[in-house]
This record gives C-alpha cells, structure tokens and sequence, in this order.
C-alpha cells in the first residue's frame, strides 16, 4: 500500500538521527558513564542549521553543493527500501543496482567536496574511502545475488517480501553468511569501529570524518543527516533478510521493523565497546572476509 510505504518513509526520515544516540548511549553504558541524551543527534542538528555557512577560499562550486547532493542521494535512496516487508514508495525490477548507484553517488561526491578543499588532510580521506569502497561494493552485489537466487525476485521489496520462515529452513547457512556480511558492510559504509572512529579528532586515522572538516553550519548539518539515513538504510536492509515474517498487518510490520533496528544501533554499540579500532592496513582484510562470506553464500544458494 502507497501508504504504508509513505508512512515508513516519513518513519525513516524522522527516527534515522535516533541510531547514532542509541549508538553513543550503549557505549556511554559499557564505559559506566551516562553519556549524551538519546536525542542529543537531534540536538546537534538544530545548532548546526541555526549557525552561518562558511567557506574557505580554495574551494569551488563543487564543494559548496556537495552537502545538497549527498543529502539528495540519501533521500532517493530511503524511497527504494523497504522497512521490513512493505514495500518501498518506489520499486521496480533490479531497484537494488539505483539504490547502490545513489549511495556511490553519495560517496563521490563527499570525495569531490574533500578533493576540493585541496586539504592534504581531506584528500588522506578521501583515498581510504574509495580504496575501501571499492572492496565493500563487491560483497553487496554478491549478498543481492544471493538473495535473488533464493527468493526469484530481483527488486528490494520482491525479496522481502518472500524471506520467511520457510526459506530460512532450507537456506539458513546462506542467509546467515549474507547477514554477517551485510553488518561488516554496516559498520564499513558508516564509518564505525572496527573500520573507522567517528568520534576521533586524530587527522592522520580518520577516514569519513576528515573529509568533512571544512564543512559548516548548515551544510555539516546536511552530512550529518544524510549519513544517520545511510544508517537507517543499511539497518533496514540487514533486518529485511534476519526477520523471517511475512503477510503481518503494516503496523505491526513497522513497529517491529522498527524494534529490530533500534537492536542493530544497539549491536553496533555493543561492537564497539567491545573492539578496538584496526590499523588501516587490516581493514581491507575485513572487507575481503566480508566478500569471501558472500561469495560461500552464494556458493550455497547455487547448489
């Protein structure tokens, strides 16, 4: 239904800020600290969008409109995925290749913006987050693959839509292998300990946050968000294939969804007060076991 779609894309849109203070509360718990207030993403967003832009001035048109796109890409994105077995506002047959494309749009254009700054800083960045993308992308073509060949269904809503129970019984190994290697990619593509600290303020070991740090006011505020809604995207597409229900009222479908993802920011939480950050060198040896677990899912989803 159009408006149950419409319902969780609004959901989506409204709640994505609440992973990462679900996120920063867990670690907060672990340290036996108190930490920030679960709203405090919100909070920082209001500051952020009250203050004035400032720009430095090597930087071009490029970097000027790159909060604008990223923030566009995400919002595109959030319309092509579903939030657990409903359908998202948009889907069509192979919808899972436009949804990768705009995130990679996303990122090339956070690249462009950093390259511009022409910052030795940003442009460190910037090259570990390509050199790292390029070996994430391949594990979630393979995880997609794995999925279409079990369900006959190459749209994000047309697998979801047939994850159940009983295909759980009969190709859990292989759900479970894409499962995991959909989380490495979670904390992968947003940043998060193991791969990436979004709470350093070390140059030198930051990936996505160095790449921003000549944005300001409103347009860091527009990164920020965009990438609380990448989280939100990847959390909806990690428990589209863990929850096995399906042909649930859309109410129950959405708090349930919802439920789940809120585990997920719990689960990251919990990765990371319990993990260290790795050297940039075995990051690409996490990512390469990310996309050796896809490709034995799909070893098992083929034979």
């Amino acid at each position: 239904m159009i408006i149950a779609s419409l319902c969780n894309l609004i959901l989506a849109l409204v709640a994505a800020p609440l992973l990462a203070g679900i996120i920063n509360k867990t670690k907060a718990c672990f340290a036996g600290r108190s930490g920030p207030p679960v709203l405090q993403s919100y909070y920082d967003l209001l500051k952020l969008f009250r203050k004035g832009l400032v720009y430095s001035r090597t930087t071009t048109l490029v970097f000027q409109i790159t909060p604008l796109i990223c923030l566009g890409c995400a919002l595109v994105a959030a319309t092509l995925m579903p939030l657990g077995h409903a359908d998202s506002l948009i889907h069509f047959p192979g919808d899972f290749i436009l949804f990768a494309y705009f995130l990679g749009l996303m990122r090339f254009f956070t690249v462009s913006g950093a390259l511009d700054t022409g910052s030795s800083f940003e442009g460190m960045g910037a090259s570990r987050e390509v050199t790292f993308s390029a070996l994430a992308e391949p594990a979630f073509f393979i995880c997609m693959g794995v999925l279409a060949v079990q369900t006959g269904h190459s749209s994000l809503s047309g697998l979801f839509r047939e994850i159940s129970g009983e295909l759980w019984s009969h190709a859990g190994p292989a759900m479970v292998m894409s499962g995991v290697a959909l989380f490495i990619l979670l904390l992968a593509e947003n940043c998060r300990i193991p791969v990436d600290d979004p709470n350093t303020h070390l140059e030198l070991t930051m990936i996505h946050e160095v790449m921003v740090l000549d944005n300001s006011g409103p347009d860091l505020g527009f990164i920020l968000y965009a990438s609380a809604l990448k989280m939100w995207l990847y959390g909806s597409l990690l428990i589209g294939i863990l929850i096995p229900v399906s042909d649930i009222h859309p109410l129950l479908n959405t708090l349930l969804s919802t439920a789940a993802l809120l585990v997920i920011a719990f689960l990251v939480g919990l990765v990371e007060s319990c993990m260290a950050r790795l050297k940039l060198l075995h990051v690409p040896q996490l990512l390469l076991g990310a996309t050796a677990l896809a490709i034995l899912a799909l070893v098992f989803a083929l034979r």
